[in-house]
C-alpha cells in the first residue's frame, strides 16, 4: 500500500476503535484527561511503530497492547518516584462473594446467562463505577483480562507479577464488583435478599 493509503486506513482503523480504546484508558486511569492523553501517546507510538505490525488483522489487539504498556510503563515511572500508594492485598476486596449464590443460581460464569434479566437491568454505568472502585491491582487484571481479554500469561508478564497473582486478583477483583453489583439491585429494589437465618425476606 502506499503511504497515502496507509495513513487513511490507519486513521479509519483508530477512529472505529476510538470509543473502545477511551473506555479502556478510562478504566485504567480513572482519569477523564489522563485517558485522552494515554489514547493520543498510544496511537503516536503505534503511528511511529506501524511497520512492526505483520498482521493488519491483528491491529485492534496491537494497539490496546500499546496502549496497556503506556499505562505500565507510566506507573513504573510513578512507583520510582514513590506517588504509587503502597498495597496489601490482604485487606483489600472481597473474597468469596458470588452473585449467582446470592440468586440461589449455580455458579456457572462469574458474568453469564443465569440472572440475565436481573443483569441486564443494572445500568452500564453501576458496572463501571464498580470497576473504578477496585483497588488499583484487583481493577487493572479485571480491565486487562475481562475488559481487554488478555491471558493470564500475558498479563503477567505485563504486570511483573506471578500467574497465580493473576488468578487471585482476578478473582477478587470479581468478587468485588459482583458484591457492589448486588447491593446496588439490592438498594434499587431490584432483587430481595432472603435473611438465611429467618427464612424471611428483607
Amino acid at each position: 500500500m502506499s503511504e497515502r493509503v496507509d495513513q487513511r486506513w490507519f486513521a479509519a482503523e483508530v477512529e472505529r476503535l476510538l470509543p473502545e480504546l477511551l473506555g479502556t484508558a478510562l478504566r485504567l486511569t480513572r482519569d477523564a484527561t489522563d485517558a485522552e492523553d494515554l489514547v493520543a501517546d498510544a496511537v503516536a507510538k503505534a503511528w511511529v511503530a506501524r511497520e512492526s505490525l505483520q498482521d493488519v488483522s491483528a491491529f485492534a489487539g496491537w494497539l490496546f497492547r500499546i496502549l496497556t504498556n503506556e499505562f505500565l510503563s507510566g506507573r513504573r515511572a510513578a512507583a520510582v518516584r514513590g506517588t504509587v500508594e503502597p498495597f496489601d492485598e490482604e485487606t483489600c476486596g472481597a473474597r468469596n462473594f458470588s452473585l449467582f449464590e446470592q440468586l440461589h443460581q449455580p455458579f456457572l460464569l462469574w458474568w453469564g446467562n443465569p440472572e440475565r434479566a436481573f443483569l441486564d437491568r443494572l445500568l452500564r454505568a453501576d458496572l463501571e463505577r464498580a470497576i473504578d472502585a477496585l483497588p488499583d491491582p484487583f481493577r487493572l487484571v479485571v480491565v486487562l483480562v475481562d475488559v481487554q481479554g488478555g491471558s493470564y500469561h500475558e498479563v503477567a508478564d505485563a504486570l511483573g507479577v506471578p500467574v497465580g497473582t493473576v488468578r487471585s486478583r482476578l478473582a477478587r477483583g470479581r468478587a468485588a464488583i459482583q458484591q457492589a453489583l448486588w447491593e446496588h439491585g439490592r438498594d434499587a429494589g431490584l432483587t430481595t435478599v432472603r435473611d438465611i437465618s429467618s427464612g424471611e425476606a428483607r
